[in-house]
């Protein structure tokens, strides 16, 4: 157990060159929802602990994760972030297998065998603690597997990225949260973040790859049955939990007289 008392702990991020910057400050709405699933999450215990952190692309997941950090740090526990982006198959690869329509994203891109025996078993309870929160790096392909992050006996990994209930990792969450945007804000989202590196061809490219690959994921797996807490990020300034096992269901958490956010 580390002791972290009076001072932030620390949070340990990936050495992946596909970053998205720190958010900017969270409005009153907004802080009173992470700080709600990070109490959540502290409750199930002192022990290391697992957090997925699921949705639609461009759903906010990696801001979510983020936040989420900042909030467990500075209650005194350890974090270490990673993204399942960083757990792809190289591209060298790719001319093994479909990886760019919808189905072939879905089916093809991710490497959970790695993501499980480098990131999410030693970072169980059990486990060995020593973390490769970066295998492959999506922009340089550098392979990153032999950096180690060691985790704390109360450490808390909060890892982000769309498939993360798939049935190759979902038993090893111990905690799952679902941000839930409409397909359309998703694919408009989507392609106004990654004009740098798709260019014209973002919008196409969520329409056309992530979207049917996402539609293929909830048809398939149905993941929301699986979660511990639903969240509405439609609006980043006002999100609601709509459902959770230990919170009033579909209200705005800054309070019963806040209104509901909007579509984008």
């Amino acid at each position: 157990m580390t002791d972290h008392i009076g001072q932030p702990a620390p949070v340990h991020r990936s050495v992946s060159t596909w970053q998205q910057p720190l958010p900017v400050s969270a409005s009153p709405e907004r802080a009173a929802v992470v700080s709600t699933v990070a109490d959540r999450i502290r409750s199930l215990g002192p022990q290391r602990l697992r957090v997925g952190i699921d949705g639609r692309t461009a759903a906010g997941k990696t801001s979510f994760g983020h936040e989420l950090a900042a909030y467990l740090s500075e209650s005194g526990r350890p974090v270490l972030r990673a993204s399942l982006d960083d757990f792809k198959r190289p591209w060298r690869e790719r001319h093994r297998y479909d990886r760019e329509s919808g189905p072939g994203y879905y089916r093809n891109a991710f490497d959970y065998d790695a993501a499980t025996r480098l990131l999410l078993e030693p970072a169980a309870p059990e486990g060995s603690g020593a973390c490769v929160l970066c295998s492959i790096d999506p922009l340089t392909q550098l392979d990153h597997s032999d950096v180690i992050t060691p985790a704390a006996d109360d450490a808390v990994l909060i890892v982000d990225g769309v498939f993360a209930f798939r049935p190759e990792i979902d038993a090893h969450w111990d905690f799952r949260v679902w941000l839930e945007i409409e397909p359309q804000q998703s694919i408009r989202r989507g392609a106004e973040r990654d004009q740098d590196w798709a260019g014209s061809e973002a919008e196409a490219v969520h329409r056309d790859r992530y979207l049917p690959a996402e539609e293929v994921y909830l048809a398939e797996v149905d993941p929301l049955r699986l979660v511990d807490v639903v969240i509405d990020n439609s609006d980043f300034a006002r999100p609601r939990i709509l459902s959770s096992p230990s919170v009033a269901g579909d209200m705005p958490l800054g309070g019963a007289g806040s209104a509901p956010p909007s579509d984008g």
